[in-house]
């Protein structure tokens, strides 16, 4: 798959930096003043039951000109013209890796009826060259925790790829993360969530890594595919 994508990996060596391990994180850190994403704390209360996308800039919708064009808004957009009565929450934080994700899984979870936890984490992890091992059991552990709760949400899961340059070796194991957990958890997955946008300049801002508005639709109706068939089961 790596293959496939140049331009998305050559954007991200260039801001990870050289060596065997990126020098700095390849995002933007949270608090960035761009494009502030909705989060948890801005959406009004509702009795509707959430759809939760917990993840780093690419749900958060970093760089955008508007939070709403973010997939998880497209998502909402969707909801709505099918007739589906969830509402969908933007989780998102930029920078955040998936022990980010897992410190702070308790508090997104405390946040009234979940049917469906999508996890997106784990990208940043693979840019810093962190061990897949221990992003594995970062996410299964989210995982674990969303299971506890009564009623227990869907989980989808999403895909990422990892930068060539730290290994064939490497790249096969953080790949096989996500396959490998939601076939051991049960969960759903979304194989890869930049499908058809990474590596195209056209789909990506200037920075090579983050959808534009348009990229952002093709990740929503990726993400849907997915999500669609998983609510008309419920």
């Amino acid at each position: 798959m790596i293959a496939r994508y140049p331009t998305f990996f050559i954007a991200i060596a260039l801001l990870a930096g050289c060596g065997g391990k990126p020098a700095a994180t390849p995002v933007p850190p949270a608090g960035t003043t761009a494009a502030a994403p909705p989060t948890m704390s801005g959406v009004p209360e509702d009795t509707a039951p959430t759809i939760v996308f917990l993840g780093t800039s690419l749900t958060a919708g970093y760089g955008l000109p508007d939070p709403r064009l973010a997939y998880p808004a497209l998502i909402q957009a969707k909801l709505d013209s099918a007739g589906l009565k969830f509402r969908a929450v933007n989780a998102g934080l930029s920078g955040e890796t998936s022990a980010g994700a897992l410190r702070r899984i308790d508090w997104v979870l405390d946040q009234g009826r979940i049917a469906v936890l999508m996890i997106e984490t784990g990208a940043n992890d693979g840019l810093r060259g962190q061990d897949p091992d221990s992003t594995r059991a970062n996410i299964a552990a989210i995982i674990a925790k969303a299971r506890a709760l009564d009623p227990a949400p869907k989980i989808v899961l999403t895909g990422m790829e990892a930068m060539p340059n730290l290994g064939a070796t490497f790249t096969r194991r953080f790949r096989g993360i996500f396959p490998d957990l939601a076939r051991t958890t049960g969960a759903a997955l979304v194989p890869f969530l930049l499908e058809g946008v990474a590596g195209v300049d056209s789909l990506n801002q200037a920075d090579g890594i983050h959808p534009t508005p348009r990229g952002q639709q093709i990740v929503a109706a990726t993400v849907w595919k997915v999500l669609a068939p998983l609510l008309a089961r419920r």
